[in-house]
């Protein structure tokens, strides 16, 4: 049978989601503990990869067992096997075909900014005490949707077939001394987010026209747009999928 699994997790510990030699990540966190509770190996396959240092408020993977998992036990019985910086909401079955990275219709990002010193956010939130211009950032928002092409904010040198991403939502919200960006898309490049972020703060400090940036996208060269902002103030807040209605 195939499960998906419904969790989330703070980046902070991890070298980003994927399993890599050397380095802890939440797969194989995850993987580990799967395996010790169903006394057989498990392999998981995540709806999509976060960075080193990145959270997820809501993350999906499938993974496959012959055991039947229909019972909030395992969900709390797995739990028990995780450190505190992971947290299993579900496991739930799902048709044989179904896919937790291929069957992803779009997924959700929130980056975190906060303009006055504060201890208790510190390591959620990226301190930037300059003023921005929230309404500029948020005209340059709408400039994303006349684009496909996002090569300009990728990471180099990385492994993809196209730089193509349907952006459907984009925009900042400013509540006292907090901002936060909102960005939804069918999927995402390598330190996207981060680089449009930077992107994004450059124009709201006034270093960047806001019609700087089709120039920015259209060059698609890395090195015109901004900088890559701190991977602390980034979540993963949603994966949908076209059977799957509930968030967590």
């Amino acid at each position: 049978m195939r499960y998906f699994i419904s969790f989330a997790y703070n980046g902070k510990n991890f070298h980003g989601f994927q399993s890599q030699p050397d380095a802890a990540s939440v797969q194989e966190t995850l993987e580990q503990a799967l395996s010790t509770l169903f006394r057989e190996k498990i392999a998981i396959v995540g709806a999509g990869r976060t960075d080193t240092g990145v959270h997820a408020k809501q993350m999906y993977a499938h993974f496959d067992t012959e055991l039947e998992l229909e019972s909030d036990y395992w969900s709390h019985k797995l739990n028990s096997f995780l450190p505190p910086s992971i947290v299993v909401y579900r496991i739930f079955s799902v048709h044989l075909d179904a896919h937790a990275r291929f069957d992803a219709t779009s997924r959700t990002y929130e980056y975190y900014i906060h303009t006055f010193k504060d201890a208790f956010i510190a390591e959620g939130s990226w301190y930037h005490s300059l003023p921005l211009d929230v309404e500029k950032m948020n005209e340059a928002c709408t400039i994303l949707f006349e684009y496909l092409d996002f090569e300009c904010f990728s990471k180099v040198h990385t492994d993809v077939n196209t730089f193509n991403c349907k952006i459907s939502e984009a925009h900042w919200k400013q509540s006292g001394n907090q901002l936060i960006f909102t960005i939804t898309a069918d999927r995402f490049l390598r330190n996207m987010v981060r680089a449009i972020v930077g992107t994004m703060v450059n124009i709201g400090l006034g270093k960047i026209e806001v019609a700087e940036l089709r120039t920015i996208i259209e060059s698609k060269d890395r090195s015109k747009a901004g900088f890559s902002v701190p991977a602390h103030g980034l979540y993963l807040v949603n994966v949908a999928y076209p059977y799957i209605e509930e968030r967590k």
